[in-house]
């Protein structure tokens, strides 16, 4: 398990290109899949979680040909994926295996699968339960916990209420019901982010959105596309908040995806007095994309809550390593999903920033961290817990303190962005 040192200071300068958006790649790559003809994906995400949707739809039949960000896939069509010979492995990718649920439970085989042991800690049974409802058999360890063993077949359409927001249970219903007898409806009280409707709508479903509902039609007839990822911005945050943190920082990232479903966060940075300007929107296949710029300014620190927490729930750890840097502290509640992520995220981020001399408080359902006033950071050695946000969130909080950092297991940015501290260090001026 690497280690990576940060020393603290400096500033962040330059442009960046991003890497691909890794919840679109993921979705592209299983429609595509599932389309007929062929399908080009440019700036594909070179994320770990993304190969391993690829690894898995490899193991399903599927002809891919991946040369670095660029994708080729030959769809199967909706009738055309094998019964894997193996047990088809997502890895640490919560993603690949919730969405891949959902395709799995309409097909006329049994299959398999499984994770990292990250991944099999992970509870399951608010994708299961669903599929379940419309006619799947899964069987799990301990009720709801991978592997998960899938008897797929006809399926019935349902119409479910999710009983807490999520993007990934709403698009594993949605690609469930692309093999149900009817209409599916998904129906949640908070907006998760929508980018399986828009890629379904894009790949040639019929998909109704409405406030609250998403009715996806079944048996679609679904084209190979030619598409671009935009941009990661759950990637991009990480780096803003460098430039947030270091005093005399100017950054400027290119082609990121604004789907206004992700970009809460935004919104919330320019609240506590982030100077943070949008430039050059555009559509590009259904999503938004435009040029982010940010510089260093004073931060006041604020409060997330309530429906706010699912519109940045990846953006969170970052907003928490801000909060030793801003006037009154961040303080974030009602986001108990963050104990079950790939770490409790909760606890990993209570943990870090203690090391490091933050005054935080820890919450059931979120913490708090408190501003200036409780001093300045020092320099520790912290653990990831073999979590990419964690570890980036860290390195975020480590620039702005006293003394060196060492975060152990630092290679788990590899899940999301592989070249997380490669570009970090360009744009310091190579200062590690």
């Amino acid at each position: 398990m690497a280690k990576k040192t940060i020393s603290p200071g400096g500033s962040v300068s330059g442009v960046v290109e991003l890497p691909g958006d890794k919840s679109i790649s993921h979705r592209y790559a299983i429609l595509a899949a599932l389309a007929q003809g062929r399908s080009e994906i440019s700036n594909y995400s070179p994320a770990a979680d993304c190969r391993s949707t690829l690894g898995c739809l490899r193991k399903l039949g599927v002809e891919i040909e991946a040369r670095k960000e660029h994708v080729r896939i030959q769809g199967a069509g909706l009738d055309g994926l094998k019964a894997p010979s193996r047990v088809l492995d997502a890895e640490n990718s919560g993603t690949t295996m919730r969405m891949l649920a959902g395709v799995l439970a309409g097909q006329p085989f049994v299959s398999t699968i499984t994770g990292d042991a990250s991944l099999l800690r992970r509870p399951m049974r608010r994708v299961v339960e669903p599929l379940r409802q419309m006619g799947a058999k899964i069987q799990g360890r301990d009720g709801d916990v991978a592997p998960l063993e899938i008897t797929g077949g006809p399926l019935q359409a349902i119409d479910y209420s999710l009983p807490v927001p999520s993007a990934q249970v709403k698009s594993a219903i949605l690609l469930a019901g692309l093999f149900a007898d009817g209409v599916t409806t998904v129906r949640e009280s908070v907006r998760t982010r929508d980018h399986t409707e828009l890629a379904l709508r894009e790949f040639g479903a019929t998909i109704e959105v409405t406030k609250g509902a998403a009715r996806i039609h079944p048996r679609p007839f679904l084209q190979g596309k030619r598409l671009t990822v935009p941009g990661d911005l759950s990637a991009a945050v990480f780096l803003m908040g460098a430039a947030l943190v270091l005093s005399s920082s100017s950054l400027t990232l290119h082609n990121v995806g604004l789907n206004p479903t992700r970009a809460r966060v935004l919104d919330f940075l320019i609240s506590i007095g982030a100077p943070i300007h949008v430039a050059s929107l555009q559509m590009r296949e259904a999503e938004l994309v435009g040029n982010i710029s940010v510089k260093h300014a004073p931060l006041a620190g604020g409060n997330v809550s309530g429906a706010h927490v699912a519109e940045m729930i990846d953006e969170l750890p970052m907003l928490a390593a801000l909060g030793p840097f801003t006037e009154k502290g961040i303080e974030i509640r009602h986001a108990r999903e963050l104990r079950v992520k790939e770490s409790d995220r909760i606890a990993a981020l209570a943990e870090g920033l203690r090391r490091m001399g933050a005054s935080v408080e820890e919450f059931p359902d979120g913490l708090r961290v408190e501003g200036k006033s409780s001093g300045k950071l020092r320099g520790a050695k912290i653990e990831a817990h073999g979590d990419h946000r964690i570890a980036m969130a860290l390195a975020v909080a480590a620039l702005g303190a006293e003394g060196n950092t060492v975060i152990r297991d630092a290679d788990c940015v590899e899940v999301s962005f592989p070249d997380f501290f490669a570009v970090l260090d360009r744009l310091r001026g190579a200062e590690q």
